[in-house]
C-alpha cells in the first residue's frame, strides 16, 4: 500500500513494456511514488535471444521478477489482470484478488496464435526445440527445401529474417547440406519496415546466404509437402516455418478493439478511462517490439511522474525502430517511424545506440545489464539511445 503523500502507482504486466515503466518511474518520480507490479509470472525472460538458441549463438536469459521489483523499491505480486472499475480505481485479478490504485499502467503483453496451419510456428524461447529438430533434418539429409513464411498482419517479421539467415549459414558450414531456402512474405522488400537502408542491407545479406525471396505473396497453409500461397501456385518444401499473429487480451472495463487491442493517445493515456495508461503490445500500434514497447512505456511513466508532482517535461510517444539483426555478423539497424512504415532509415555493423543489446530501452537495458551481460561490445560512459 502507498505511504502518506505518494501516488500508488500499479502496474500490471511483467514483460518489456512493465518493467521498463517500472525502472522509468525510480528514475523520474523517486519517492514520489509507491509501485506495485502485479504479474502472472515470478520470471522475466528475455526473448529476443531465443532465435539464436538453436545454433549456439545466444542464449535466453531469466531474470527474478521479486528481485527486479524489489531493486526499484517495488512491490511484486502474482496474478492476472481480468478487470477494471475506472470509476472505483480497482482491478480484479485471475486470483479473485483486488487492488486499488490512484494510476494504473495496464502492459500485459498479447497472445500468440498460429498463423500458416501446418507449419512450425515460433514463439520464442519454448519452440526453441521445433528449430532444434528441423537443423536435425538438414543435417540427416531428411530435409533439403524450406519455406519462411511472413503471415499477413504480422507487422515485425525480424525474427523469421534471423532464423532464415542463421539456417543457411548452419547448413551451409556446420551441417555441409546445400539446401533451398524461400523467404515468402506480404511485403515489397526484406523487411520493408526498417525503411530504404536497412532493407537493402538485408535483401544483401539473402543474397549472400543464398536464400530466395518471394515479395507480395501470402502463405495460407503447408501440407502434404506444399505451401499454398495468394497469389500464385503452391511451393514445393519440406518444411516451413512461420511466425504467430499476435491478438489482445480481453479485458472487462476497458475499451478495446475487436482484436482486444487497446487504444491510447500521444501520452500513452487510455481514452475515457481516468488515470489509467497502456503501453507494449496490448495497445492497437501496428508494430509489436520490444523497444517500441518500452519507447511507450517511457511516455507512460512520464505522463504519471508528472501527475505525482516531478518537474519534468511532458514527453509524446514518437517512435524510432531499433533492431539487431542476428547473423554471422550482427547487424544493427535504425528506422523511425511514420505511420507504421520505416524511413530515414540507417544500418551499421556497429552500435547504433548503447546498450547494444537485443531490446533497446532507455531504462531497463543498463538495469538489466547490471544483472547480466545483454550488451554487444563494450563501451564507456553513461547510457544512451543515439
Amino acid at each position: 500500500m502507498p505511504r502518506d503523500g505518494r501516488t500508488h502507482v500499479l502496474i500490471a504486466g511483467g514483460g518489456v513494456a512493465a518493467l521498463e515503466a517500472m525502472v522509468a518511474l525510480r528514475e523520474l518520480a523517486g519517492e514520489l511514488v509507491d509501485v506495485e507490479l502485479i504479474s502472472a509470472d515470478l520470471d522475466f525472460f528475455y526473448r529476443p535471444l531465443a532465435v539464436g538458441e538453436p545454433f549456439g549463438v545466444s542464449e535466453v536469459l531469466r531474470f527474478d521478477l521479486p528481485t527486479l521489483a524489489r531493486g526499484c523499491g517495488a512491490a511484486h505480486h502474482l496474478g492476472t489482470l481480468t478487470s477494471i472499475d475506472a470509476e472505483a480505481h480497482q482491478l480484479r485479478t485471475s486470483r479473485n484478488t483486488i487492488y486499488h490504485y490512484e494510476i494504473l499502467l495496464i502492459a500485459i503483453g498479447a497472445q500468440t496464435r498460429e498463423a500458416v496451419p501446418g507449419a512450425l510456428t515460433f514463439r520464442g524461447g519454448p519452440d526453441a526445440p521445433l528449430i532444434t529438430g528441423l537443423l536435425s533434418d538438414i543435417e540427416r539429409g531428411v530435409v533439403e527445401r524450406i519455406a519462411f513464411a511472413v503471415p499477413g498482419g504480422v507487422t515485425w517479421p525480424l525474427p523469421l529474417y534471423e532464423l532464415a539467415l542463421l539456417t543457411a549459414q548452419h547448413a551451409r558450414g556446420d551441417a555441409g547440406r546445400d539446401i533451398e531456402i524461400t523467404i515468402v512474405t506480404p511485403e515489397e522488400a526484406p523487411l520493408t519496415v526498417m525503411g530504404p537502408e536497412a532493407s537493402e542491407t538485408v535483401s544483401d545479406l539473402l543474397a549472400e546466404n543464398g536464400i530466395l525471396f518471394l515479395p507480395m505473396t501470402y502463405s495460407e497453409a503447408f501440407a502434404q509437402g506444399e505451401l499454398r500461397m495468394v497469389p500464385g501456385q503452391s511451393l514445393r518444401v519440406d518444411a516451413v516455418v512461420s511466425l504467430p499473429r499476435l491478438k489482445g487480451v480481453p479485458l472487462a472495463g476497458v475499451p478495446q478493439d475487436d482484436d482486444h487491442f487497446i487504444p491510447v493517445d500521444t501520452s500513452c493515456r487510455v481514452p475515457g478511462l481516468a488515470d489509467v495508461y497502456a503501453a507494449g503490445d496490448i495497445t492497437t500500434f501496428p508494430i509489436k517490439q520490444g523497444g517500441l514497447a518500452a519507447q511507450q512505456a517511457d511516455v507512460a511513466a512520464t505522463a504519471i511522474a508528472r501527475a505525482a508532482g516531478a518537474d519534468i517535461a511532458r514527453k509524446t510517444f514518437d517512435p524510432v525502430l531499433r533492431a539487431l539483426l542476428l547473423s554471422d555478423s550482427p547487424v544493427f539497424l535504425r528506422a523511425e517511424v511514420a505511420g507504421g512504415r520505416g524511413h530515414a532509415s540507417s544500418a551499421d555493423s556497429d552500435a547504433l545506440w548503447w546498450p547494444a543489446g537485443k531490446i533497446a530501452a532507455r531504462y531497463l537495458s543498463p538495469y538489466l545489464a547490471e544483472h547480466a551481460g545483454l550488451a554487444y561490445g563494450a563501451r564507456g560512459g553513461p547510457a544512451s539511445l543515439l
